[in-house]
């Protein structure tokens, strides 16, 4: 294949048949050549044998005498298509342009292959077209209505010598440019324009031929965009040497110019306004010239919105074309002349405001007898708008009963007076709103406690409605025209603006009700003075001193003012010091009694002593706490909380105001021992695998104790992680009563607790893992037995943390290991020594005579 490649030089295969006055062009291209991408071409033209240069795309001084004038004045030139394709141009050709064209390309390639020019014969022959209209050149004027029929004709021959084909194509123009209609190619093919394919399946135009050369275009239905100017476009077609086909020339002429008068529905009027029970007259026009015999079918149509559609709206009323006028009994239609049709609608509701628009189609007799319908049209809607009839009357609200304390009733009476113009088919209900007072000037919106529908039906607001469905609001309606509000019990946030709407609903033809006015009443306020509550609590320590073991009492007085027959409940709190582990944050809630002598345990978790707390109401003020058999760990600040109750709406009772006592301390003066606690281990740094031991060891400072007045409990902890920053994991625990308890755990280690002495207690860890790292530590609660024999437990003491590292035993870990991979390299390299050993020695051993070769040195580069 590289071989063969070589430059090509290409023309149109010849002849080429051109009509004489036409432009012609003929394109020459190259491919497959060497050199720079752009490439010349020289053109010659020759009518025997010898060749005469026309034009040149790179050598100005190319162009033969002959010529030169046509070039200079632009009838011949070249124009470029490409970097390897230009086009000869001929303006006006004439007959002795007939003959030879040969298109040449200098040569930029290394070498010579292929073809360097090609010639192609151009064939010129008179102009035989002749394209006319049906009776004269200029156009002619059609009026025509809209959905009439109209026809145009154009003649088009040809007297070619060669065997041409004509295309005609029909084209209207719409503005400044020329849109095809319908098309009979030179194929002999119909071909509708754009936008005119679904016509032309229909009928409505047609492309037809006749005698005579004659092309007669039909259009059916004819509509405002069939209006404009007409022209016949016949292009001449040749079928060249390559079977393809070529447009040799075109030519045109305007035929008609039709005017569509358009066929529009309108309403007399625009929007309307009219009162309720008055009568809404509209009328219906048909614009049209239409002079002959037609008949019109008219459709009134009704929607809530101007954008519904036909099949969204109602229909009202029709009449159709034999003028049969649909039945109704409020509404009428009359043929007023022969393009108006009247709408009368009697006693006209509000339900009657929308729009309104009606929709005519016309109809022409055809000469079978049948009725055809050219044109159909829907007219704007227009806007009717009903005003109802407002009754007339004025809204009174006052307060029966005003509360002069919280908790007293409220009663509001809403009231319609001076009412005119009320009929049986006007109905009242009531909306009742609250505003808030404020001092300021900021504006607050009123709130909706609850309204009435059309059919008495209440609703309630967001406000209201818990109060009301327990029974502490009360909406009613007394008479007629009276509405009342009631509240049970009037609180504080009751207090403010409360004013009514009365709304009247009017009754429709259809029996439903329509809002038509609404009347507010002037505000009526709810306020009393109030006073601030106040409560004082004090609490008082009985026995001014006493020694752990013994019962401590305090008694709490409470004294209040400008509340309403109160109720007291009182709450007894410790804040303990923040040594105590048991409660961190300082305050505890021990027991409390509410406003019904009720008493609960709050926080006291001490199961030993459930009883050991008493809290009673001494007098209708007074309360006093006791607690047994005290403990060390109980000293403390003690203090009452006192809330004071008073009676609410509904037997219920409301929260009026808090209080808080002094604090009353627990403070044990005592000479007892000091205990410490420290964490010992011999080896903190252990393998895996191994045992790890941990001492807790207590001293004891001071006075000194026998073992069986002192006990201990003890608490091991364990944090995972270097530093101090995680929350800590508890092991295992021992009590005073030897009873050891264990968490649960995960891994394959074990823990046991003992107590070696009485004041050391060991914990060891069994076949120690990664995770029993980390710091670990005690916790010691010391239990002494007083002289009276009552054991007293003394605060935590917690010791300073040990940390305890797992280490990995890297020996042991790769001892074997490494043996067995020693011992098989040895017996692998044994056995590759043997097998080398005897292939060498009987398998592959060949003798080879080899010639002695003398040692030359090589000859240096310079010397070859």
């Amino acid at each position: 294949l590289a071989f063969c490649r070589g430059r090509v030089v290409r023309v149109p295969k010849g002849p080429l048949i051109r009509v004489m006055g036409t432009e012609v062009v003929i394109p020459c291209n190259v491919s497959d050549y060497d050199g720079p991408s752009e490439q010349n071409f020289d053109w010659e033209f020759s009518r025997e044998t010898d060749f005469v240069r026309i034009v040149s795309t790179w050598d100005s001084t190319f162009t033969s005498e002959e010529y030169q004038k046509r070039v200079g004045h632009g009838d011949i030139k070249l124009r470029r298509s490409s970097n390897d394709a230009v086009e000869l141009v001929i303006r006006n050709i004439q007959p002795t342009d007939q003959g030879r064209y040969k298109c040449s390309t200098p040569s930029t390639d290394a070498t010579v292959q292929g073809n360097y020019d090609a010639e192609v014969q151009v064939k010129v022959i008179s102009d035989g077209l002749s394209v006319s209209g049906s009776k004269a050149r200029s156009s002619v004027s059609l009026r025509l209505s809209e959905g009439d029929s109209f026809k145009l004709r154009c003649s088009a021959i040809t007297t070619s010598p060669e065997h041409t084909h004509l295309h005609v194509t029909w084209q209207i123009k719409g503005g400044s440019t020329w849109r095809d209609i319908l098309s009979l190619t030179h194929e002999g093919k119909f071909h509708p324009g754009p936008g005119y394919e679904e016509r032309y399946r229909n009928g409505d135009i047609r492309l037809d031929t006749g005698a005579n050369d004659t092309y007669r275009l039909s259009v059916s239905q004819a509509s405002s965009v069939d209006g404009g100017a007409y022209r016949c476009l016949v292009s001449e077609w040749v079928r060249g040497a390559d079977s393809s086909w070529q447009k040799i020339q075109e030519k045109s002429v305007e035929i008609a110019n039709v005017a569509i008068q358009r066929t529009d529905v309108v309403i007399s009027t625009s929007n309307v306004s009219v009162t309720e029970r008055d009568s809404l007259d509209l009328t219906c026009n048909i614009t049209t010239d239409r002079s002959g015999i037609f008949q019109a079918e008219v459709l009134w149509y009704f929607s809530a919105s101007p954008d519904d559609t036909l099949s969204d709206a109602q229909v009202l009323l029709s009449v159709d074309r034999d003028s049969v006028v649909s039945d109704s009994t409020l509404i009428s239609l009359s043929h007023v002349d022969r393009n108006s049709y009247r709408l009368l609608v009697r006693e006209v509701d509000v339900e009657d405001s929308g729009y309104y628009f009606c929709q005519a189609a016309v109809w022409v007799p055809l000469h079978n007898g049948s009725w055809h319908k050219v044109v159909e049209r829907t007219s704007a809607p227009v806007s009717v708008v009903v005003t109802a009839l407002e009754p007339d009357y004025e809204v009174f609200l006052n307060a029966s009963k005003t509360p002069k304390f919280s908790d007293d009733p409220t009663e509001l009476n809403c009231r319609i007076t001076n009412a005119q113009d009320t009929e049986a088919n006007i109905r009242f209900t009531v909306s009742w709103y609250y505003r808030q007072r404020l001092r300021s000037d900021d504006v607050v919106t009123e709130e909706l406690l609850a309204t009435m529908d059309a059919d008495w039906t209440l609703l309630l607001g967001d406000r209201s409605r818990e109060r009301t469905q327990n029974g502490e609001i009360i909406f009613s309606k007394k008479t007629a025209d009276i509405f009342s509000l009631r509240i049970q019990w009037t609180s504080e946030s009751d207090r403010g603006d409360y004013f009514c709407v009365i709304s009247a609903w009017s009754r429709h033809r259809n029996n439903s009700w329509v809002k038509s006015k609404d009347v507010t009443s002037a505000s009526v306020s709810i306020f009393w003075a109030t006073q601030d509550y106040m409560l004082t609590v004090e609490a008082v320590k009985l026995k001014p001193f006493f020694v752990a073991g013994h019962t401590f009492e305090m008694t709490c007085k409470v004294s209040s003012k400008n509340i309403k027959t109160p109720r007291y409940s009182v709450l007894i709190t410790a804040e303990k010091p923040l040594t105590d582990q048991s409660n961190p944050n300082g305050t505890t809630r021990i027991i409390s009694l509410n406003q019904d002598s009720v008493v609960r345990l709050e926080d006291w978790t001490d199961q030993t002593r459930v009883d050991g707390v008493v809290l009673e109401k001494v007098q209708e003020n007074e309360f006093r706490y006791r607690m047994y058999q005290t403990q060390i760990s109980d000293a403390g600040l003690y203090r009452c909380v006192v809330t004071a109750w008073s009676p609410g709406g509904g037997g219920m009772w409301r929260e009026a105001v808090n209080g808080l006592s002094n604090p009353i301390q627990i403070d044990f003066q005592t000479s007892g021992p000091v205990f410490n606690v420290s964490v010992h281990s011999d080896n903190p740094t252990i393998y895996q695998g191994e045992l790890a031991d941990l001492l807790c060891i207590v001293t004891m400072e001071g006075m000194a104790l026998e073992p069986d007045d002192m006990s201990f409990d003890v608490s091991w902890f364990a944090v995972r992680s270097f530093a101090l920053d995680r929350e800590p994991v508890l092991l295992a625990s021992l009590d005073r009563r030897g009873i050891v308890m264990q968490s649960r755990r995960n891994g394959s280690s074990d823990l046991s607790l003992e107590r070696i002495s009485p004041l050391e207690f060991r914990l060891r860890v069994h076949g120690c893992e990664d995770h029993d790292f980390g710091n670990h530590y005690c916790v010691v609660t010391p239990w002494v037995r007083s002289a009276t024999g009552v054991w007293q437990r003394e605060p935590d003491i917690k010791a300073k943390p040990i940390f305890l590292s797992v280490k990995m035993d890297v020996l042991n870990a790769f001892k074997y290991p490494l043996l067995i991979g020693i011992g098989l390299a040895t017996v692998i390299g044994l056995l590759s020594c043997l097998i080398g050993y005897c292939s060498s020695r009987w398998c592959c051993k060949k003798e080879v005579q080899e010639t002695r070769r003398e040692r030359r040195r090589l000859m240096s580069m310079e010397m070859d």
